[in-house]
């Protein structure tokens, strides 16, 4: 092992201890822990000083000559030394702990090691008493993951096939709210779920319990697993430490802390016991799992507006690396309650086109005003190609990779130049393989901002170019922004329109911007296309930046 390899924060730690506890041992043979230590004369403190730089010197000699392994066995095997006082030795292993940080030359170290042989100021083990065997972790092949089940929950449709012919067909899911009395609020609109129907995937109690983030959760996971097919009879013979939940939520459960906070008004006597753990953005992976019995990785990623992706990019390294099989993924949030929708409006990123809600999303185009808030989720079920084929599955596409990065820039608004957008999205081509000339459809995060919209269009621009073939859309012309769940459910619009070969309309673009090139934009009908690679784009608030690629499975 080269000693310039040692040069970690761990290791430097590592030897540090090690040599602190061998050249320690006969001061705390000496002294009992009932008595304070004696005070130390100028000439005992130096005899110390040179005895742990001689200690070290040794250490380091062992550690060149036999590694790790030798290192641990020295440290252990130490006996008591009487020591030498030779202020030229003491410089010599001054110079050997330089040069475990390459501050001395390749010579110089050759010659420490030899005296380190020879040496006969400590008595070193290089030979550990039992030998130590590090297991690595087999290589694995080229594991390639693949979709095979969706489900969802929006306002315009709850399962995956309802929801994108409503998307192809134009179809708004914007309107009055209803749930709540907003009309002390600018904003009177949203994307909010009129009728919700768990559809038996939820107890009756959970029902009552739970917040609607989680509820929209279990109901969409739960169709995700139907539409994969993974029924009671393959449950039973599925290798359950080897599925997964990552499902997270940007805001998580709203309702229940806020109504808390409402009953710890009164009294904390009236708080609901369950407020915490229903308040947290884990709980719905958590419960899920403990539905499904499903031991492998269960947890949630929070990353504002970015979350779904954060997800699924991560679920499916899980399977690349060989960890898992199958891997429930996504995201989902229920902001539309007051508190959301004040705390948007404070913001002011929210439209306030209450007199024609349909027409209130409208990305790209210059008469839009703020982003409509929406809520639902959106899950996936990422698979192994060979256990999918295996058992017999539907695929989908094919999950080719991803990439995330941070603008660094501002809590709200984008970088100007979109330098954050592009970098995410150049990596996310690397890390799949994929040639930016065979990406020919992009779902955009496009939300209905002024800034947003353009910051992101001009990346695109800079990262493809003017490719004629490419078409690019916005799902949230539709639905409004979903939030955490927004990369998700327009994971499955990206999907569908591979399975469709039908991508669905920019809704609401009667004017588009003129920093924007029309062409490249799908216009107000749903059009038809070959996709060969699609990438969908989901950005958020704190400058997190994610994109990930699908393609039809060959």
């Amino acid at each position: 092992m080269a000693v310039s390899s040692l040069s970690s924060p761990l290791c430097t730690w590592f030897l540090a201890a090690c040599m602190s506890i061998a050249c320690e041992k006969d001061h705390l043979l000496e002294s009992s822990i009932f008595q304070y230590p004696k005070r130390l004369t100028q000439k005992s403190r130096h005899k110390k000083l040179i005895g742990s730089v001689h200690c070290s010197q040794n250490l380091l000699s062992s550690f060149q000559v036999s590694g790790m392994q030798s290192l641990m066995s020295s440290c252990l095997s130490l006996e008591p030394f009487e020591v030498l006082y030779n202020s030229n030795r003491s410089s010599s292993s001054l110079n050997s702990i330089f040069s475990l940080f390459g501050s001395k030359s390749s010579n110089r170290r050759q010659m420490q090691k030899r005296s380190a042989v020879h040496s006969g100021g400590v008595a070193v083990a290089v030979q550990p008493e039992k030998e130590i065997i590090l297991k690595k972790k087999p290589l694995t092949k080229n594991r390639r993951v693949v979709v095979t089940g969706m489900g969802v929950v929006t306002s315009i449709g709850q399962d995956a096939d309802t929801f994108y012919n409503n998307l192809l067909d134009g179809v708004s899911g914007i309107s009055e709210i209803e749930a709540f009395d907003c009309s002390q609020f600018p904003t009177k609109i949203a994307g909010e779920i009129k009728s919700f129907s768990a559809d038996g995937c939820v107890s009756p109690k959970l029902f009552k319990r739970a917040d609607k983030s989680v509820l929209y959760l279990l109901t969409a996971g739960k169709k995700a697993l139907a539409d994969a097919g993974i029924t009671e009879q393959v449950m039973d013979v599925l290798d359950k430490t080897r599925c997964g939940v990552i499902i997270g939520s940007a805001l998580g459960g709203m309702k229940i802390f806020n109504d808390a906070i409402e009953a710890l008004r009164v009294s904390y006597k009236k708080m609901n016991p369950f407020c915490v753990p229903f308040a947290t953005t884990n709980v719905g992976s958590a419960i899920l799992a403990m539905d499904l019995g499903w031991m492998g990785p269960n947890y949630s990623i929070s990353s504002a507006c970015a979350t779904s992706n954060f997800c699924i990019l991560n679920s499916a390294n899980h399977i690349i690396r060989g960890e898992t099989d199958l891997m429930l993924c996504g995201g989902s949030d229920a902001a539309i309650i007051p508190i959301g929708l004040g705390g948007f409006v404070a913001c002011r990123t929210l439209s306030q086109r209450n007199d024609d809600p349909t027409k209130a999303s409208r990305p790209w185009d210059t008469d839009r005003d703020g982003f409509v808030l929406g809520e639902g989720a959106g899950v996936l079920l990422l698979e192994e190609l060979e256990h999918a084929k295996r058992r017999g599955a539907k695929i989908y596409s094919e999950f080719l990779g991803g990439s995330f990065t941070c603008d660094a820039y501002h809590m709200t608004d984008p970088h100007p130049d979109g330098m954050g957008i592009a970098l995410c999205i150049e990596q996310a081509l690397v890390q799949s393989g994929v040639s930016k000339e065979n990406v020919n459809y992009i779902n955009a995060h496009a939300t209905s901002t002024l800034r947003g919209d353009l910051t992101e269009f001009q990346a695109i621009v800079r990262c493809f170019g003017q490719n004629p073939e490419l078409r690019v859309n916005s799902t949230k012309s539709m639905i409004g922004h979903l939030l955490g769940a927004s990369g998700a459910v327009e994971a499955v619009a990206t999907i569908k329109a591979i399975q469709t070969g039908w991508v669905h309309p920019n809704i609401n673009l009667e004017n588009p911007d003129e920093a924007v090139d029309r062409d490249l934009l799908v216009g107000t009908k749903k059009e038809s296309l070959d996709i060969k690679v699609a990438l969908s784009n989901s950005f958020g608030f704190g400058g997190h930046n994610s994109s990930i690629l699908f393609a039809p499975y060959k």
